[in-house]
């Protein structure tokens, strides 16, 4: 069973926008992850994103939207020789009684039902208290960056492993495994 790792989307893999990532041109893609996702993918790690994106459900736009951002953010990565693996998607608007929005662990828990990836052993990286407190509730390893909301986040919790980035979060996991890219 190849090893996991679990990536919040907004402030992670692209720029986080307040008001939503809408179209393909609002999706922009942070500096070093494309290669970090190549590195995971060499390495036989599966990368996964658990995203919240509760503009589907104030109707910013339509799911189908959203799958067609979700299509071109990874073919962006393939085109840079990465891969991810899956996507899971809280499409729920706050307010909204659901078991998969996060902070709630229910992605997470879909996840891994799908993929078999041991819960206690796999890293969840987020930019937000959401994603380290959805980590904690499904007994994953919280992991934050300084991108996006990560460096307001932060001093809350002092005692999660903190990176500049997804690459150099990458770095440190794949360490025994060889060099790393480093822009």
């Amino acid at each position: 069973m190849a090893a996991v790792v679990l990536l919040d989307r907004d402030g992670v893999i692209n720029y986080d926008r307040p008001d939503s990532v809408k179209s393909l041109a609002e999706l922009i893609i942070l500096p070093g992850v494309v290669e970090a996702l190549c590195l995971l993918h060499q390495a036989d790690v599966r990368a996964i994103v658990v995203t919240n994106q509760a503009c589907v459900g104030r109707g910013a736009l339509s799911m189908a939207q959203l799958e067609q951002i979700h299509h071109y953010m990874v073919e962006q990565v393939e085109q840079g020789g990465g891969r991810i693996d899956a996507i899971y998607c809280c499409p729920h608007a706050a307010g909204v009684e659901c078991d998969c929005r996060k902070p709630l662990p229910g992605l997470i828990h879909q996840a891994q039902r799908d993929w078999g990836f041991n819960r206690a052993t796999t890293w969840m990286v987020g930019d937000a208290g959401r994603d380290i407190e959805a980590a904690r509730s499904a007994g994953c390893l919280p992991a934050l960056v300084r991108t996006g909301k990560g460096i307001m986040t932060a001093p809350h919790y002092a005692d999660v492993p903190l990176f500049d980035n997804l690459n150099d979060f990458v770095c440190h996991y794949l360490a025994e495994k060889g060099p790393c890219f480093h822009d």
